[in-house]
């Protein structure tokens, strides 16, 4: 299903190389962008910049950033402060300490009751169960199961959709796919410990994933690096 350009669609954007992808798609289909990002704690914080610089050249109709509390006590290294992020190594944990429970679940569960008060029947979000970093709620089941609870959930006369439309797409495959949709991948930042400037470390699993995913693609990677 497509949309025309005043038909709203709430799309999940955290300012990184899938979230930005994922807002030229809705464009692309035809919505009127509504962006929601959220400041949870996270240390690499400067990713809610490129999300704001997303959010202008995509021309997007709203852009809101939530404040919500997941810091310390999540156990994970990228809102405990007590915590390093890791290099990225292959073979390590399955689940590894970069995942922030129920965030996904979280970030879903706003962008629902926004998706209700505009009359949007469309939630984009940039999970990808293919070449993603072992979470949880990047599964095709919780996108599934969420789908179902939305639609049980509301007041809303009307159906849900949760769009996921990068789910299966290798990371070479998005990029190529942005690349068709003019996607301008120097305004993002996926570090998990990109620097105040939005420099990437090129080390953790994040840009281990990006950059295998530019050569892969046989893409320029535009990246700045710390």
């Amino acid at each position: 299903m497509s949309g025309s350009s005043n038909t709203p669609a709430v799309v999940l954007l955290s300012g990184g190389l899938d979230s930005a992808t994922l807002a030229w798609q809705a464009r692309a289909d035809g919505y009127a962008v509504h962006a929601l990002s959220f400041d949870y704690g996270q240390r690499h914080r400067v990713e809610l910049e490129a999300a704001d610089r997303v959010a202008r050249a995509v021309g997007a109709a709203a852009h809101r950033t939530i404040r919500i509390d997941m810091g310390g006590g999540t156990g994970s290294s990228l809102t405990d402060i007590d915590q390093a992020v890791p290099d990225y190594a292959p073979g390590e944990a399955a689940i590894p300490s970069t995942y922030v429970p129920a965030r996904n679940l979280t970030f879903l569960s706003f962008a629902l009751g926004w998706a209700e008060l505009l009359k949007a029947t469309r939630i984009y979000i940039g999970v990808n169960a293919v070449d993603y970093s072992g979470y949880p709620d990047c599964r095709p089941a919780f996108i599934e199961k969420f789908q179902e609870l939305a639609n049980i959930a509301t007041a809303a006369d009307h159906p849900f959709e949760i769009h996921a439309p990068l789910l299966h797409l290798t990371k070479a495959e998005i990029i190529r796919t942005g690349q068709a949709l003019g996607v301008d991948y120097g305004l993002t930042v996926s570090c998990y410990r990109a620097d105040e400037q939005g420099r990437a470390c090129g080390r953790c699993d994040s840009c281990h994933y990006r950059q295998q995913g530019f050569r892969d693609a046989g893409v320029t990677d535009p990246t700045r690096y710390a």
